[in-house]
């Protein structure tokens, strides 16, 4: 348990490293990012200033809004992976074939600065769209930092520890359990030792008497002559 505790602390310090890298590209990437967004923009309302001023005063926000029917820029959603994380990322998809129409408009007066205007705009919701996908992926990365980081402290600071103290308390019952056994066999001995010798002892003084002990044949009866 202790070994697969470490690996899995391993693993996820190394997923929370890999998060972190990709994390602070995207950070880069969000700064430049946001600064195109802002130029964009300023790029595109000035196109559209220099647009009405072509088109002579008229409406052109109605007239776009009374032709166009279907968009012609989509954005679709792919997933992408970091470290095991499933990420969206945002792609702009560009329909040329619904374009055709906003082509004729201002063919009479300013269509050229119309048309200049709109490839502005589209470069702004490129910007736009970009800058979505890296903002959301840089909030699923944090979401995903955070919740490893906790997996990973956990891990070292509450599961691991406790698994050691549990293993140190168990190798000092079996080293108790040890040392009372060895103690134990060798009272055991010591005693089994003590009685042989006591025995033995007892042997030796048994034989000693025998052989110490007087013969009958010794003694002279007084009734017999020889």
């Amino acid at each position: 348990r202790l070994g697969g505790a470490s690996k899995g602390f391993k693993l996820l310090k190394k997923k929370r490293d890999a998060l972190k890298s990709r994390f602070q590209a995207l950070l880069k990437d969000i700064v430049d990012t946001k600064l195109k967004v802002g130029q964009s923009l300023k790029d595109g309302a000035f196109a559209l200033a220099k647009a009405h001023y072509a088109s002579s005063g008229s409406d052109i926000a109605s007239s776009i809004v009374e032709r166009a029917k279907k968009p012609s820029v989509t954005t679709k959603m792919y997933p992408d992976n970091v470290a095991g994380v499933s990420i969206p990322v945002f792609k702009l998809l560009r329909n040329s074939s619904q374009e055709a129409i906003a082509h004729t408009m201002g063919v009479g007066s300013g269509g050229a600065v119309l048309n200049a205007t709109r490839e502005t705009y589209l470069k702004a919701v490129e910007c736009i769209v970009q800058l979505a996908s890296l903002q959301t992926a840089f909030h699923t990365l944090d979401e995903e930092i955070k919740m490893t980081s906790r997996r990973v402290n956990a891990l070292e600071y509450v599961l691991i520890p406790r698994i050691e103290d549990i293993i140190h308390y168990i190798t000092q019952e079996m080293d108790e359990q040890a040392r009372e056994e060895f103690f134990r066999v060798k009272k055991v001995v010591e005693k089994k030792k003590l009685k042989l010798a006591k025995e033995k002892e007892l042997a030796e003084k048994n034989q000693a008497a025998a052989i110490d002990a007087p013969s009958i044949l010794q003694k002279k009866d007084a009734d017999i002559v020889f």
